[in-house]
């Protein structure tokens, strides 16, 4: 499992984590893509803005590996602002390959790219 330095582990303040710290010797999470209702609490969506903003800084639009990025927070953008590069996608590969979809990312979350015109 890649681990990608200097990465946030979690949103600061919180318990919401962005990383995990090894590998599950039970098995992969599967990515899913969840559902994002209107009534979704601010912190989470606040979190999600902050762990696209760090995936932004961290990758830009270039492919990242999964590698030890939390299913969770990755599950609540996988589909829309995070998409998988390869059509043969697996959902539990640390090595699956995603990126950002920039112009469905900068609409649903518009503070995580402040400053970056």
């Amino acid at each position: 499992m890649l681990k990608h330095r200097g990465f946030p582990g979690r949103l600061p303040g919180t318990d919401l984590q962005f990383t995990i710290r090894r590998a599950n010797p039970k098995g992969i999470t599967r990515l899913i893509s969840r559902e994002r209702f209107r009534d979704r609490a601010a912190l989470d969506r606040r979190a999600d803005a902050a762990f696209l903003a760090a995936l932004w800084q961290h990758f830009g639009e270039d492919p990242f590996e999964r590698g030890n990025l939390d299913a969770g927070r990755l599950s609540w953008l996988l589909g829309r602002e995070v998409v998988a590069v390869e059509p043969d996608f697996d959902p539990e590969s640390y090595e699956a390959l995603l990126r950002i979809d920039v112009a469905k990312a900068r609409a649903a979350f518009p503070e995580a790219f402040d400053g970056d015109e």
